[in-house]
C-alpha cells in the first residue's frame, strides 16, 4: 500500500482521505489543527483522536517524508540539515538565527541544480529532479516545529537553497503558499531567489503575491556573466533587466541583486560602476556578498576594504547596498557542501 504524505494534502483533501478512513469530517479538522496548529510530528501525539483512528493513520498515512541524515551547528548558531528523499535524492536546508530574533528558514526547492553556476556547490554537481511542494514546505516545518519545542517562532523563509525555485515554479509557488496559511507567514517575510530566468520573473510579477524577490546578478558583462551563469546565454543582461523593471512596475516593490564579491572578478570599482549606471533609477538594492569558497572554484572572496569601496561607488549613483556577513562559515553552510562531504565519505560499493 502506498502511505499517503498529509502534507501533499489540501483542507479538502483530508476531510476526504479521513472519510474514506471511515471517520466523521470533523476528525479532519482535528488532525489539521495537530499538524498545523500544534505541529506535532507523530499520530500518538494526537491525543483527543481516538486508538483505532491513530491505529488507522499509521497505516495508511506520514506525516512527512525527509529523512535526516546530517546535521552540523555552527558557532554564530547556523544550523546545517541534510535530507535524504523517498526515492535517496538529498537535499539541504539552513537555519539562520539573527541577533533581532529572525529565525530564517533556508529551503531548497531541487535536489541538485540545473543552471550550472561555475561559483555553487550544488550548480557543481548537477541536476537530480525537482521537489514536490510538500517536500519543499516540509523543510520550514521542521524548523518550525523545534522553533516551536523552544517557545520561539520561524519568522522569515527564503528559497535560497539547492535549486532555482523558477525552474520548478509551479511547486514553489504552491509551497508559499502553504507557508502563508499554514504555518502564518506573512508575504513580505518570503524570498525567492533567482538566477535570472526572465520568463518566470514576468510571471511573477503577475501573481499579484507581495513576497520578496532577489536576483543572482553578479556580472555587468553579457560575455563575463555567461561564464559565471550560463543561464545568462539564454537570457542576457538586458532582457533580465527588462524583466526586472516589468516586476517592479507590476508589483511596486523593491527588487534585490545578489552580488558575490569574488576577490579580482568583481569587486572592482570599474564594475561597481558599471553596476551603478546599469541599475540607476531602478527601485533596488544590492546584497553583497562575499563568495563562499566551493572545491571547484577557483575563486577567493573580495576583502572588507574592496567591498566598502565597491559599496560607496554604487551610492554615486543613487544604488543602496547592504553588504552581508556570511553565515556558518565554519561549517561551510553553503547549500551543496555537506551533501559533498557526506557523499565523499560515503563507502565504495
Amino acid at each position: 500500500m502506498t502511505m499517503v504524505n498529509l502534507y501533499d494534502l489540501s483542507r479538502s483533501e483530508l476531510d476526504d482521505f479521513v472519510i474514506g478512513l471511515g471517520d466523521e469530517r470533523y476528525r479532519a479538522r482535528q488532525i489539521w489543527d495537530w499538524m498545523y496548529g500544534r505541529r506535532v510530528d507523530r499520530f500518538d501525539a494526537m491525543s483527543n483522536l481516538p486508538k483505532a483512528t491513530i491505529a488507522e493513520l499509521r497505516e495508511t498515512a506520514t506525516l512527512g517524508s525527509l529523512e535526516l541524515v546530517a546535521r552540523q551547528q555552527s558557532r554564530d548558531g547556523t544550523e546545517k540539515r541534510l535530507y535524504r528523499l523517498v526515492d535517496g535524492q538529498l537535499i539541504e536546508s539552513v537555519l539562520m538565527p539573527y541577533d533581532d530574533d529572525r529565525k530564517t528558514a533556508c529551503i531548497s526547492s531541487q535536489a541538485g541544480c540545473a543552471m550550472g553556476c561555475v561559483f555553487c556547490a550544488t550548480g557543481q554537481m548537477g541536476f537530480g529532479r525537482n521537489l514536490a511542494a510538500s517536500e519543499i514546505f516540509e523543510q520550514a516545518m521542521i524548523f518550525a516545529r523545534d522553533l516551536a519545542g523552544r517557545g520561539e517562532r520561524l519568522s522569515n523563509v527564503v528559497f535560497m537553497g539547492m535549486g532555482e525555485p523558477f525552474h520548478n515554479y509551479d511547486a514553489t509557488l504552491t509551497a508559499v503558499r502553504q507557508l502563508m496559511a499554514r504555518l502564518k507567514i506573512g508575504a513580505r517575510h518570503i524570498t525567492i531567489s533567482t538566477v535570472g530566468l526572465a520568463p518566470q520573473i514576468r510571471r511573477f510579477a503577475d501573481e499579484g503575491l507581495q513576497l520578496r524577490l532577489a536576483v543572482s546578478l553578479h556580472k555587468t558583462v553579457d560575455a563575463q556573466r555567461s561564464a559565471l551563469m550560463p543561464v545568462n546565454k539564454r537570457w542576457g543582461i538586458h532582457a533580465l533587466l527588462d524583466a526586472c523593471r516589468y516586476y517592479v512596475v507590476r508589483t511596486n516593490r523593491r527588487i534585490t541583486f545578489e552580488w558575490a564579491a569574488i576577490a579580482g572578478e568583481n569587486d572592482t570599482e570599474e564594475e561597481a560602476h558599471r553596476l551603478g549606471r546599469l541599475l540607476s533609477g531602478l527601485l533596488c538594492q544590492v546584497n553583497i556578498i562575499p563568495l563562499n569558497p566551493t572545491g571547484d572554484f577557483a575563486g577567493l572572496p573580495a576583502d572588507t576594504a574592496r567591498i566598502e569601496n565597491f559599496s560607496r561607488a554604487l551610492r554615486g549613483y543613487g544604488v543602496s547596498s547592504t553588504v552581508r556577513v556570511r553565515r556558518g562559515i565554519d561549517i561551510d553552510a553553503g547549500c551543496g557542501q555537506l551533501i559533498t562531504e557526506v557523499l565523499r565519505d560515503m563507502p565504495v560499493g
